[in-house]
């Protein structure tokens, strides 16, 4: 039977900040003070109500360890604009987001963009962070990774006009692209370099995903070293990675890393 994400319709949390758009928010507080807050972090357009990031919150109630789920900037019942928004920008979200729940140590769990972002939060935030579990994780997305990227054609209209329009099979309205985004993403790249790492990652990717090949583990492997990068490939799994089968895995691997930290 298919997992069916409940109505959300308890209101969010709202974080306020000066000069800078309102973030909401779901944080459960843990009773085991032991486990390490999961934080969700999602993808490009999505929203903290989606599927992976409502069940992951029943499952770390179920087992008293606190959780965070959020919209960035722009996103869902954020404040901001889509289309101002940056990877900079989202990951200062992100970050900011960390520094208000101030927990001892967290596990990241970064869905596609949310792969991206949690890469540069362990980059910046490393005595924060207990592991990293990239859902799809799609780090460098606006780069030459990816054989799904915008044409020639198409990046000299986001670069002539400023903005670009793009169907999606993700939901009813397109996905936004801007020269702004594009030209902040260079400054926040990770596969172009090598980062030690003292804390493992863990990578779910199905083979099946037509957005992020499956091959991008082995370059993320390449650029984070120190600390185990684990791979587990989905033969039949496809982008979303949000089948009652997807979702137990993803689980078992907070768990695993979440009993690692225990264990140190």
């Amino acid at each position: 039977q298919a997992y069916k994400a409940p109505d959300m319709t308890d209101n969010p949390q709202i974080f306020k900040r000066p000069g800078l758009p309102d973030i909401a928010y779901h944080y459960s507080p843990g009773t085991n003070d032991k486990l390490p807050l999961v934080m969700f972090l999602g993808g490009f357009k999505s929203d903290m109500g989606g599927t992976k990031a409502v069940f992951l919150e029943e499952q770390c109630r179920a087992r008293g360890q606190s959780y965070l789920r959020f919209d960035y900037s722009g996103h869902g019942e954020s404040g901001g604009n889509f289309e101002d928004g940056t990877i900079g920008a989202w990951k200062r979200d992100a970050l900011d987001m960390l520094s208000f729940i101030n927990p001892p140590r967290a596990i990241l769990v970064g869905s596609s963009m949310g792969g991206w972002i949690s890469l540069l939060m362990l980059r910046e935030r490393a005595e924060k962070i207990s592991g990293v579990v990239g859902v799809a994780a799609a780090p460098d997305f606006t780069g030459e990774h990816y054989p799904d990227k915008l044409t020639a054609e198409q990046m000299e209209i986001v670069m002539r006009e400023g903005r670009l329009e793009v169907p999606t099979p993700y939901g009813p309205d397109p996905y936004v692209f801007t020269r702004t985004l594009y030209v902040d993403a260079t400054a926040h790249y990770v596969l172009d370099r090598v980062t030690t790492i003292e804390s493992p990652i863990t990578l779910i990717q199905g083979m099946q995903d037509p957005d992020v090949p499956w091959e991008i583990t082995a370059k993320i492997q390449a650029a984070f070293k120190g600390a185990p990068v684990d791979v587990i490939l989905i033969e039949d799994g496809d982008h979303r990675l949000s089948r009652p089968e997807d979702l137990v895995v993803i689980d078992r691997e907070i768990q695993s890393l979440s009993a690692r930290e225990n264990d140190q």
